[in-house]
């Protein structure tokens, strides 16, 4: 009787110990691609760890499709190249959707979407017009939409490409630059609220480059089973109160786009 007890016993333990492992191995991993210098939406904490609102959506949808992801860091002129040689699984690096882009990648629902703006010194031009801006030289970040947009649209304005949003504005700051053209809300945030951006302000009325548009989390082609995943938890964190939650931590206005 004895010798039976111990045996189930050891036979228990043993299914314990099974079942253990194999839940651990069943835990889904995935990498995420985030940039880190792209404030408030990614950037470096002074104890080295990734902020803001960008990481913070990525760490609740992940949350929502019990997943298990880790962050890595990447260039963002390099970001779609590393996200289709496997580097990471899905792109959460607010990465506008565009018509260009969707030729490499595959794109989640809009997840936030705000305008662009000019910003120059203060009484400097008396609006942003092609006509205004002649001959001036424009600072923006290369290989993005705002790019494009100034190349169609202000050909008579010299074009200065930056290698990180941050850089458009230091760029004008040091006078390498009349005006700067970028996000509306890092524009005001890593700027014009700064010290060094004193004397400036956003220059005329907010455009919106390919309108209704809106910035996705990018995955690699024909993944459509984690784009799915992906809309469905976006989905659920806004109607669970999630995502307000995180982005009044960094906004006073909505940022949804809806």
């Amino acid at each position: 009787m004895l010798k039976r007890t111990f045996l189930a016993a050891l036979m228990g333990t043993a299914l314990t110990a099974t079942f253990a492992t194999t839940t651990m191995a069943q835990t889904e991993k995935l990498r995420v691609g985030v940039e880190g210098n792209y404030p408030p939406f990614s950037m470096i904490a002074p104890d080295g760890k990734l902020q803001g609102f960008d990481i913070d959506i990525a760490n609740a949808i992940c949350a929502e499709m019990k997943v298990e992801c880790t962050f890595v860091q990447q260039e963002f002129d390099g970001i779609i190249p590393a996200l289709n040689a496997r580097k990471f699984d899905l792109i959460v690096a607010s990465m506008t959707i565009t018509e260009a882009r969707k030729k490499s990648v595959d794109f989640s629902d809009p997840y936030y979407d705000v305008p662009s703006r000019f910003v120059a010194k203060q009484g400097a031009f008396a609006d942003h017009s092609p006509a205004a801006l002649k001959g001036k030289k424009i600072v923006v970040l290369r290989n993005s939409p705002r790019a494009t947009y100034l190349a169609e649209n202000y050909k008579e304005s010299e074009v200065v490409l930056a290698g990180k949003e941050t850089e458009v504005y230091m760029e004008l700051a040091v006078g390498r630059a009349d005006v700067a053209f970028g996000s509306s809300v890092v524009s005001g945030e890593a700027f014009l609220k700064k010290p060094e951006g004193k004397g400036y302000a956003q220059l005329g009325p907010a455009i919106r480059i390919g309108a209704g548009s809106g910035v996705g989390i990018a995955v690699r082609k024909d993944d459509t089973a984690l784009v799915n995943r992906i809309n469905a938890a976006l989905k659920a964190i806004k109607a669970n109160g999630t995502y307000k939650k995180l982005a009044d931590k960094y906004f006073d206005f909505d940022i949804s786009g809806s």
